[in-house]
């Protein structure tokens, strides 16, 4: 019987040689937790809904406002970069408009 945990993320942009900065103009709305499953199914389950989340708010926003950004999970409670349990990177391919 799997027990449920919550996942603590963060999103995070590149800010040159300064390294990693919090993502977009509102950083909180994209920190927080989301229970699931205490497996790593739980984790790809919920880092699935963050990118998923990203990607509605580029298309929202217009597919050139899509960026690289690394996805940080932790369980129960956030914590240093290099604590992650598990780190996804997303890039957006800059020739989305071609075809």
């Amino acid at each position: 019987m799997d027990t449920n945990t919550d996942w603590a993320y963060r999103v995070f942009e590149p800010h040159g040689s300064e390294g990693w900065r919090p993502y977009g103009s509102d950083p909180e709305q994209w920190r927080g937790a989301i229970t699931a499953a205490d497996t790593d199914e739980g984790a790809k389950r919920v880092i699935g809904r963050i990118v998923a989340d990203l990607m509605t708010e580029w298309e929202r926003t217009g597919l050139r406002h899509a960026m690289h950004v690394r996805v940080f999970l932790w369980h129960d409670e956030a914590g240093e970069m290099k604590d992650a349990d598990f780190v996804v990177e997303v890039r957006p391919r800059s020739d989305f408009d071609a075809a």
